[in-house]
């Protein structure tokens, strides 16, 4: 690969606390972890010296180590109908940048993914790393926030899932050092540092050997279900209704759910419990954090899992066969299914003294019960790490 000036890595992550309520205005936690997405690139400048390209100032010309064929666009134009291909992320990033600057270079670069799992929103690392290029090269200055926001409306209105800003916020905001909690009502955030009598963890990943796009998976019906759960209440309560797209649960207080909860489908009802009970487990789980009770902590997102299987119902049966399996095992702290839930990998917080012990046995006993993925199950072994940076 040729050397490039700039370089920058933009981190995988990983949320034990706070699953399906970001959307929702919910309360989230959240690390970055040492593995995902590396971007290598120059700033297209027709009058550089050191010029090893062809290609005018405006002009985007991408390149994957991950997957195959190339992309090019001006950066300066809005962008068309997506293509079903890799490079509409970088399209993305163009789309939500242009609604706020005006751009005039672009850039040539390459990228690579370092896991090949699902459910670490390697979509949101990419696009965040597209957001932090396009403004280098056209000397926009953001903030961290900015960039999350920017990346996180790229994803919603291009991509086309209606997320809130969980991932982008880990991947931005992340310390190797601490815990981020995210109100995603406020947009108020900090880092809380690790209590220095917790024990050492490491997080395992689990990768059951499914890969999923949460834009085909049933993501975006469950932020619907959520939404009309809302409604229910309000409509019960006769209060007045708001459109959809501002139609949130964490707007409507737990009392008046618990008075029409028997009242709307029970499909709407699982939902918003699920949303009320994680938001209570976040605020037990940011005091366990504070604590160092790492005990409580892993246990809160056990129970989290739960009620992502019973109460969200998602989860593939290879995904609850991992969870299921990852509970009895000494030295596993806690965890849930990473991500979304349709298909991809289940998280760990475990005593790293036990973790070739855990993968041993989690491996033996889920090819018992799915044999076909033999070849593609794998066990990844990371820690928290920075936010995006430059390297």
């Amino acid at each position: 690969m040729k050397k490039y000036r700039y370089h920058i890595f933009s981190p995988y992550r990983v949320c034990p606390l706070g699953a399906h309520v970001d959307h929702q205005h919910g309360l989230v936690t959240g690390f970055a972890i040492d593995k995902g997405v590396d971007l290598w690139f120059d700033v297209t400048n027709t009058d550089a010296t050191d010029k090893t390209d062809n290609w005018p100032d405006n002009h985007v010309h991408l390149e994957s180590l991950t997957f195959d064929g190339t992309v090019d666009f001006d950066i300066d134009t809005p962008p068309q109908a997506k293509e079903g291909h890799w490079g509409d992320y970088a399209r993305g990033a163009k789309y939500a940048l242009l609604k706020r600057f005006g751009l005039k270079r672009g850039i040539n670069g390459v990228i690579k993914g370092s896991l090949p799992v699902g459910g670490l929103s390697s979509s949101a690392a990419v696009l965040v790393a597209y957001v932090m290029a396009f403004a280098k090269a056209n000397d926009i200055s953001l903030e961290p926030f900015e960039v999350v926001k920017i990346a996180s409306e790229a994803e919603r209105e291009y991509i086309g899932l209606n997320n809130g800003l969980l991932d982008q916020a880990c991947i931005a905001l992340g310390k190797k050092d601490g815990l981020l909690f995210l109100d995603c009502a406020t947009n108020d955030w900090h880092i809380i540092k690790r209590n220095p009598e917790m024990p050492e963890f490491e997080i395992g990943i689990f990768f059951s050997g499914l890969t999923r796009s949460l834009v085909n998976s049933d993501y975006n019906l469950r932020v619907d279900e959520c939404k009309t759960a809302a409604w229910n209440m309000l409509a019960y309560t006769e209060q007045p209704l708001k459109t959809f797209d501002k139609t949130f649960l964490r707007d409507i207080p737990k009392a008046t759910f618990d008075k029409t909860r028997t009242a709307m489908p029970a499909r709407f009802a699982r939902r918003a419990e699920h949303f009320y009970s994680e938001c209570s487990r976040v605020r037990q789980g940011v005091t366990a954090w504070e604590k160092g009770d790492l005990e409580l902590f892993g246990q809160l997102s056990f129970d989290s899992c739960e009620s992502s299987i019973h109460n969200y119902e998602c989860g593939s049966p290879e995904l609850i066969a991992i969870y299921d399996i990852m509970r009895t095992l000494p030295g596993v702290y806690g965890g849930r299914f990473s991500g979304a839930g349709f298909k991809g990998a289940c998280i760990a917080l475990v005593d790293p003294a036990h973790k070739d012990d855990i993968e041993k046995r989690l491996t033996a006993r889920y090819l018992e019960l799915f044999p076909e993925y033999e070849k593609t199950f794998q066990v990844f072994w990371v820690k928290p790490d920075d936010g995006a940076r430059f390297v």
